[in-house]
C-alpha cells in the first residue's frame, strides 16, 4: 500500500481506510493560502514543506454559509455539522487510491462538489472515495473558493496584463487539475487517463472547465450530473439561473457589494476579517443576484452549455443526466385556454403536436407540461454537438427509484449521489436491498466510464452490467436507474421528445 508519498511540495502521509487496502490522503495543499494580498487572486503555488505531512483530516471548507442549522433537506441529508472547520484558507484536495506502486498507472477520478458556486465542500460524508477506489481507480476531491471569496468581479483587481479579475473558484479547480497532473503519478495514478465530474454547480464546473481553451490535455472524459439547468420553454436566447453573467453584470454587482461593506478600494475589502466578509455577503445576496462565473474572455469564453451544444467545447466521452423529478419546468399558462394560446405563439403549426402529448395538459402549481429542462437540454445539446462534429460519445441517464424516509422526497436534486459514491451506508435513510444493488451498478458504471470512456463492462460478481448504448440522433437511447436495477430503453416519443427536437431547433440556430 502506498502510505507516504513525495509530492511536488514534500512527503504526504497518508492513513488507510475502513478498507484498509485504499489509503486516503486528505488536506493536501494545492495551492497558496488565497488570503490577505491573495483574496481574489488566482491560485499560487503551494510552499514546500519540511518532513512529512501528516494527512489523516479533511482541511477546513471554503468560507460559506454554516452548515447544518437549518432543517431543509440538505441539512438532514448531509450538511449535519456545524461545527465543520471553516476558513478562507482551504486550497486542498482529497486522494483516495488503492494503488501499491507509482508504477500501477491507475485511471483517475477528479470531482467537484455542487452548491450553486455558495456552498459546498470535498468533506461531505456521501463524497467518500473509498467505494469507487475499491474499482482500481484513484478519486481526487478538489476544494475551491465558494460565493465572494471564489466570484468576485473587478477589474481594479488587474495589475498585470494576465492577471484573473473574477471566476476565483474555477481557477482554483483548474489548478487542482494542474495539481494532478504534476503529482498524481506518485500515488499510482496516470496522468493520461482522468475523468473529471461533478453534480449541479460541480457539473457546471465541469462544462465551464470543458470549453476553457488552456485545458487540453487535463483531463480526457467528462460527467455532468444535474447541471445542464435550462427551461425548454425559454427562448433559445435565455440562459439558465447559474449561468454565467457578462463581465459588466458581475462588476456592476460587485461594485454594489463593496459599496454595501463601506469599502472604498479593494485593498480595504481585502483587510475585512474573513468572517465578517461572510456576513455581509450573506446579508447582501438576500435581496440581490449571487456571484457566480463571469465571461472573462479568458478562463470563460462564453455561456458552455451553448458552446458546448456548438461543438466548442473539448470532444471528449460525456455522461450526463438528472433525476426524475428535480427543477421541472412548465408553460405558464391561467386555464387550457391560455395554453392553447402560449402553445400557438411558441410552436406555430407544431402546436397539435405539443398539445396532444401525455401530460401537457395537467396543470401544476407553476403551470402547465411540467418537464425536466436538464433532461430536454442535455439531450439536445448532445444532438446538437454531434451535428458540429463527429463527436466523442455521449451517455445520457434518469435517476428514478423510490426514494424512502418519512419526508417522501421523491428524486429530489442531489439525491443520486450517495449512490454514484455507493455510501448509501452513510445516510439516514432506510434504503432497501434493491437500492444497495442499484448504487453498485451506478458506481460500476461510473469506474468503467473513468477507466475506459465506456460505462459499459463488467459489474458486482463478474456479471455483465446492462448495456448503455449512447444518445444519438439515429439511437435514442437512455439509461433509467429504477428501483429494480439499471434498466436501458429507448425514448419515448412523449413530451419531453418534443421538447428535445424543439431546443435542438433552436440551440442550432443560435450563434455562438
Amino acid at each position: 500500500m502506498l502510505r507516504e508519498v513525495r509530492v511536488s511540495n514534500g512527503v504526504v502521509r497518508g492513513i488507510p481506510s475502513a478498507d484498509p487496502r485504499i489509503t486516503a490522503f486528505k488536506g493536501i495543499p494545492f495551492a497558496a493560502p488565497p488570503v490577505g494580498e491573495l483574496r481574489w487572486c488566482a491560485p499560487q503555488p503551494a510552499e514546500d514543506w519540511e518532513g512529512v505531512r501528516d494527512c489523516a483530516r479533511f482541511a477546513p471548507i471554503a468560507m460559506q454559509y454554516t452548515p447544518g442549522q437549518g432543517n431543509n433537506i440538505y441539512d438532514r441529508e448531509w450538511h449535519v455539522d456545524p461545527e465543520t472547520p471553516m476558513s478562507e484558507d482551504c486550497l486542498y484536495l482529497n486522494v483516495w487510491t488503492g494503488a501499491h506502486s507509482p508504477e500501477d498507472k491507475l485511471p483517475v477520478l477528479v470531482w467537484f462538489f455542487g452548491g450553486g458556486l455558495q456552498c459546498g465542500y470535498p468533506s461531505e460524508m456521501e463524497f467518500d472515495g473509498e467505494r469507487l477506489a475499491r474499482r482500481g481507480i484513484i478519486v481526487v476531491s478538489v476544494n475551491y473558493r465558494v460565493g465572494v471569496f471564489g466570484f468576485f468581479a473587478h477589474e481594479g483587481l488587474r495589475k498585470k496584463k494576465k492577471d484573473a479579475v473574477a471566476n476565483f473558484g474555477s481557477l482554483d479547480q483548474q489548478a487542482g487539475l494542474r495539481w494532478v497532473q504534476e503529482n498524481i503519478a506518485a500515488f499510482g495514478g496516470d496522468p493520461d487517463q482522468v475523468t473529471i465530474a461533478g453534480q449541479s454547480a460541480g457539473g457546471g464546473s465541469v462544462l465551464s472547465q470543458m470549453v476553457c481553451p488552456e485545458n487540453r490535455g487535463l483531463f480526457h472524459r467528462a460527467v455532468i450530473m444535474s447541471a445542464m439547468i435550462r427551461s425548454p420553454y425559454q427562448d433559445a436566447s435565455t440562459s439558465g439561473p447559474v449561468a454565467p453573467r457578462t463581465m459588466e453584470e458581475a462588476q456592476k454587482l460587485s461594485e454594489a457589494f463593496l459599496e454595501y461593506v463601506g469599502a472604498s478600494s479593494i485593498d480595504e475589502a481585502r483587510k475585512i476579517p474573513e468572517k465578517e466578509l461572510q456576513k455581509q455577503y450573506e446579508a447582501f445576496s438576500a435581496n440581490r443576484r449571487i456571484m457566480l462565473n463571469a465571461i472573462d474572455g479568458t478562463f470563460q469564453p462564453g455561456d458552455p452549455i451553448k458552446l458546448f451544444a456548438a461543438g466548442k467545447a473539448m470532444n471528449i466521452p460525456v455522461i450526463s443526466g438528472n433525476t426524475d423529478v428535480e427543477f421541472l419546468n412548465t408553460l405558464e399558462a391561467d386555464s387550457m385556454d391560455g395554453l392553447w394560446v402560449e402553445a400557438r405563439k411558441r410552436y406555430g403549426r407544431e402546436a397539435d403536436t405539443f398539445l396532444s402529448c401525455p401530460g401537457t395538459a395537467v396543470r401544476t402549481q407553476a403551470g402547465y407540461a411540467a418537464v425536466s429542462g436538464i433532461e430536454c437540454t442535455a439531450k439536445a445539446a448532445f444532438l446538437s454537438a454531434d451535428q458540429h462534429q463527429a463527436s466523442a460519445p455521449h451517455y445520457y441517464y434518469r435517476f428514478m427509484p423510490d426514494m424512502p424516509g418519512w419526508d417522501n422526497p421523491g428524486c429530489f436534486h442531489s439525491s443520486d449521489l450517495w449512490f454514484w459514491f455507493e455510501t448509501l451506508n452513510r445516510c439516514w435513510r432506510p434504503f432497501a436491498g434493491r437500492h444497495f444493488e442499484l448504487a453498485f451498478q451506478m458506481a460500476d458504471y461510473f469506474a468503467n466510464f473513468v477507466r475506459t470512456g465506456d460505462p459499459n463492462g463488467i459489474g458486482r460478481g463478474g456479471v455483465a452490467l446492462p448495456k448503455w448504448t449512447p444518445y444519438t440522433a439515429d439511437q435514442r437511447m437512455e439509461m433509467n436507474f429504477t428501483g429494480e436495477g439499471a434498466k436501458p430503453s429507448p425514448e419515448e416519443n412523449n413530451l419531453a421528445h418534443f421538447l428535445v427536437n424543439d431546443q435542438l431547433w433552436r440551440l442550432s440556430a443560435e450563434t455562438v
